[in-house]
């Protein structure tokens, strides 16, 4: 496959997914559209995926190719069938632009915390093998608030309602990370959106604590994620 990944944060990248894809051969292009890299065509490309940022997917003025990426998105998984995978504000925005809304969140979640599985989600091919209770990284303080039309969610939890959701039966996304790597915390800490979250949700100074917590986790994480990666392939594939 050749993946086309639109990224909002050049430390927020496709994390240990790369190693899977490295290993099977895929082959992947970024686009950083904070730093004004422009859309390129589909046309080429075998699937997409859509990374987390600090932005929101309403701070259109601020940040106004938001809009576009929105079009891009719903034309490559609406019109055009592509696989499509999404993290965080790539979930959300997969969301808004099928017709779902997000929304700031009432309770932000930052830290290691535990999702559940829904009936649709224990079921599926996408959380195959996975427990149907877990523990991931959050680090969101918007919510999708209302999903699509054709959307199935398969996992939430008490903060979050649609913490996983699939549109279809070619696109997958995830409001939790499973993409991290031993260097993710202090990375996204290093951004300042991320940083004032981390310290309003759980304390100033508390990143090493959740740099540990990750790091005494980041086995089973990176297991779940190879998990993900297999169970997506196998989901989107065409039969």
């Amino acid at each position: 496959m050749h993946i086309l990944v639109l990224q909002h944060e050049r430390v927020e990248h496709p994390g240990v997914f790369r190693d899977f894809l490295k290993e099977d051969g895929h082959t992947w292009d970024a686009v950083e559209l904070d730093e004004g890299e422009p859309l390129p065509s589909i046309d080429g490309y075998d699937a997409l995926w859509v990374m987390g940022g600090p932005m929101d997917t309403w701070q259109e003025d601020e940040h106004p190719w938001l809009k576009e990426e929105k079009a891009f998105i719903r034309n490559a998984v609406e019109e055009r069938g592509l696989p499509y995978l999404g993290l965080c504000l790539g979930h959300q925005l997969l969301a808004e632009a099928l017709g779902g809304k997000v929304e700031p969140a009432k309770t932000p979640e930052i830290g290691v915390l535990e999702v559940q599985l829904t009936e649709a989600g224990a079921s599926g091919v996408f959380f195959d093998g996975v427990p149907e209770v877990f523990e991931c990284l959050q680090w969101h303080s918007a919510e999708v608030t209302a999903i699509p039309a054709g959307t199935q969610v398969l996992a939430t939890s008490p903060a979050c309602a649609v913490q996983a959701m699939k549109w279809g039966t070619r696109a997958f996304s995830t409001q939790f990370h499973v993409e991290i790597e031993a260097d993710t915390v202090h990375n996204w800490n290093n951004i300042p959106e991320y940083a004032g979250a981390l310290d309003k949700a759980i304390g100033k100074g508390k990143v090493t604590e959740l740099e540990a917590a990750c790091a005494e986790r980041m086995e089973t994480f990176n297991s779940m994620a190879e998990r993900l990666y297999i169970n997506w392939l196998q989901a989107t594939a065409r039969t």
